[in-house]
């Protein structure tokens, strides 16, 4: 009935090579901010990044890294996570609304349908040195006072934990500082095409309060207006004899946002090896309507007759604790997050095929056995929690022979609410305790991870250095409560099949009560080679995993750990006395016995261990100071996803009969071929303004959405697309004006596409997610 970190660090071999030529002149990485050395030449400044745990200077760390710093993400009005990764191009996303987004990097993706029992993201998200991913996906968190975005594409070897298998993104906030006071504010007022108008207000303090004390405060409040149009629509059910229609639920621009959020954050000096920085944050997202439109009923245009709508709070509290004992350097970083997600679905559309294709409406009754409006609608609350402790020590980074070393503890959960609501119908049909429920899903899902790290450096000479690690890890995961029918509708599933009372608050009984343990290891290697001071070249394995866990149908048994293997060269190079920064890499990777999560009989997700895959890739990016205020950045990454082994929905009786779902050769779903961006910045002085204008660029290849070929067929392809955005501005003292454009040409691209409801007995009906219309706006801020 419901559709429903570990982190360690195609094509062929022609196409790789010659893609990685092209490819040097768009490169993916921190955006170039040019600076005037003493002596008058213009230089790129340095970036310092903290991907390996230390502060770095980010031409040092072998590692493929794309990141946006504070300038960049303001310059280019990024205040989202659709806004960041568009400049990403080694990450893709799936995405259905705000709040509700899976992010993939370096095609690591199987087109699971996101199901909330449904297998671990392959890429983990970090706030500071905490994880946020959820067991969902990653939070939308809003992007402001922001010091950082870090990409780091790749399993990560040993620092980070369990679902960071393709990589990690990492959000680096600005941080408390005694050194003085200082504030800004910013205020944005904005109108998209073809819908509403929106606004943005956002501001931060930061106060000492004595010589070791400081605290630092940022709020934000941004209305999105909407563009997404519920047309007047009507519905005849054939075997209930019912028409419906939307005439209460029909209005204009209906899918608006509103997100409300702050942080506060203290720093403490405890003598002068110690700093302690706790940490609260938080944040409230209200979506309404629905952020896909129909192409049947027009552009930007949908028919539901339900409420659709989500209300997403998060908090986190978190501490960290940096010092030193000896000459080691000491971690420790802590995190409690709470999340709680109340939504309303429209399910309309699986009910008009119930009611035309199969007998289901027929059933669908009041007490009397009349029939009743089938139309359904869902309930959905979703409740998380998660706790991290993670404690480590590194040996001084000039040593020759240095090492990083911690243990790692995690325990997350979901508590799951899916309520399937018919008006009318009969208590006899309902789940008992919940009146006009057809179907009840109420269950908790616990993830516990613990983990041993090291990473080992040893400088073989002053040029040459080897690195090693390991991640040793268990995890046990567990699937608690009910779901299904009750028991006067069906004697098959649900309330039928419970073997016990009720252990999870709320449910009528218990008919699932699962677990599995595992336990392994992911090594990584580096060798590293400094040709000159500037230039260096590096090439790793590392391996990256995800835990298994259940499967709600009683025949099917757990989900295992997948596994990725990673094998990559990549270089760090600085040209024309610091003018122009170059850096990329090249690689294959290989995915065994992935994880797929894909609807079974009675729309149940299914998740099985299920075929391979084979990625070969590019990334690059340049950025280049190319004259006294004019800069250029470029980025961008070739990838190449493919099955290498016949994929088969069908495990339990094989491919025999009818042939494989998707046949060895296929493209995996989601990631474009292609992808990059290109972003030139040019500022000068008019008297005593500081003037200044943009332009970027964004281009993406077409992609499928879904694995199996069947499905493509009814869902159809992606286009790719290209955008472009521009802002102009000028600048006096303590105060900027800007006016910029989003999606300039006003170009309809499609980010996603789905179909309600595509199993045989249903038919499809194709639903594409948009990305924004264009957005034209005007910003002011001041800084103090």
């Amino acid at each position: 009935m419901p559709l429903t970190k570990r982190n360690t660090h195609g094509s062929s071999k022609t196409a790789i090579w010659t893609t990685a030529l092209l490819a040097s002149s768009m490169l993916t990485g921190v955006a170039a901010q040019a600076q005037t050395a003493e002596s008058g030449a213009v230089a790129l400044e340095q970036v310092v990044v903290t991907a390996q745990k230390r502060s770095e200077n980010l031409q040092d760390v072998p590692i493929s890294i794309q990141a946006l710093g504070t300038k960049t993400l303001e310059e280019r009005h990024i205040t989202g996570l659709n806004d960041y990764i568009k400049f990403l191009p080694s990450v893709s996303i799936q995405t259905t609304s705000p709040g509700f987004s899976s992010v993939f990097m370096r095609g690591i993706v199987s087109g699971d349908n996101a199901n909330h029992s449904g297998p671990l993201p392959t890429v983990g998200t970090y706030l500071d040195e905490q994880p946020i991913t959820t067991i969902q996906g990653a939070l939308d968190l809003h992007i402001y006072d922001i010091a950082r975005v870090e990409a780091l594409a790749g399993p990560q070897g040993t620092l980070y934990g369990a679902s960071s298998q393709a990589g990690t993104v990492r959000i680096i906030t600005n941080k408390p500082s005694t050194a003085g006071f200082s504030a800004g504010y910013d205020l944005e007022a904005n109108t998209i095409a073809h819908g509403d108008a929106g606004y943005v207000a956002e501001g931060f303090v930061n106060q000492p309060i004595s010589d070791s004390i400081a605290v630092r405060l940022v709020g934000w409040a941004e209305h999105d207006g909407g563009y997404i149009d519920n047309v007047p629509n009507s519905l005849f059910f054939p075997t209930s004899g019912v028409t419906i229609n939307n005439a209460a639920r029909a209005k204009e621009n209906y899918n608006d946002v509103d997100t409300y959020g702050g942080r506060a954050a203290l720093r403490i000096e405890l003598g002068e090896n110690w700093v302690v920085t706790p940490t609260i944050m938080g944040q409230q997202q209200k979506v309404g309507g629905l952020f896909s439109y129909d192409p049947s009923l027009g552009d930007l245009k949908v028919g539901h007759f339900y409420p659709e709508n989500s209300d997403d709070k998060w908090a986190q509290a978190a501490l960290t604790v940096e010092g030193q004992i000896a000459n080691l350097d000491v971690t420790y970083a802590g995190s409690y997050l709470k999340r709680e997600v109340d939504s309303h679905s429209d399910y309309t559309d699986y009910s008009y095929f119930y009611d035309t294709m199969t007998t289901y409406g027929a059933y669908w009754t009041d007490d009397a056995g009349n029939p009743v409006n089938p139309a359904q609608y869902i309930n959905g609350n979703d409740r998380y929690s998660k706790v991290s402790h993670e404690i480590r020590v590194a040996s001084p980074q000039e040593n020759r022979l240095r090492f990083v070393a911690g243990v790692f503890y995690q325990r997350q959960t979901h508590g799951i609410t899916q309520d399937y609501k018919i008006d009318a119908i009969g208590e006899s049909i309902s789940v008992p305790g919940y009146p006009h429920t057809i179907w009840l899903t109420k269950q908790k899902r616990v993830d516990r991870d613990e983990a041993v790290f090291g990473e080992l450096a040893y400088d073989i000479t002053d040029q040459l250095t080897i690195t090693g690690g390991i991640r040793f890890f268990k995890a046990h995961n567990t699937l608690k409560g009910f779901f299904g029918y009750g028991a006067g509708y069906s004697s098959n599933t649900g309330e039928a099949k419970c073997f016990t009372g009720p252990e999870i608050a709320g449910s009528p009984c218990t008919n699932l009560d699962k677990g599995i343990k595992e336990d392994g290891n992911s090594p990584k290697v580096t060798v590293t080679y400094k040709v000159t001071p500037d230039k260096l070249i590096y090439a790793t394995y590392s391996e990256g995993f995800r835990p298994g866990g259940i499967n709600r149908r009683g025949t099917i048994p757990p989900y295992t750990s997948d596994y990725l293997k990673n094998y990559e060269a990549g270089w760090k190079t600085t040209w024309l006395e610091n003018r122009l920064r170059w850096n990329g890499s090249v690689y294959l990777e290989k995915w065994q016995d992935f994880q797929v999560g894909l609807l079974g009989a009675n729309g149940l997700t299914e998740i099985r261990n299920a075929g391979a895959a084979e990625v070969k890739g590019v990334e690059t990016d340049v950025n280049w100071a190319i004259a006294q205020g004019w800069t250029l950045n470029a980025s961008g990454a070739y990838t190449s996803a493919h099955l290498t082994e016949d994929f088969c929905e069908d495990l339990i009786n094989g491919c025999a009969a009818t042939g494989p779902d998707a046949p060895d050769g296929s493209v995996l779903p989601i990631t474009p071929k292609l992808k990059f961006n290109l972003t030139t910045r040019y500022e000068w002085d008019i008297g005593d303004l500081q003037a200044h204008v943009q332009g970027s660029a964004v281009y993406q290849s077409g992609s499928w959405t879904d694995l199996r070929i069947q499905e493509r067929e009814i869902i159809g392809r992606q286009n790719g697309y290209t955008t472009a955005d521009f802002t102009a501005g000028i600048a006096r003292d303590s105060w900027t004006l800007e006016a910029y454009i989003k999606n300039a040409f006003d170009k309809r691209a499609s980010l996603y596409r789905y179909a309600e409801c595509i199993e045989t007995v249903c038919g499809g009906r194709t639903y594409v997610v948009p990305n924004q219309p264009r957005l034209m706006g005007i910003k002011f801020g001041q800084r103090f």
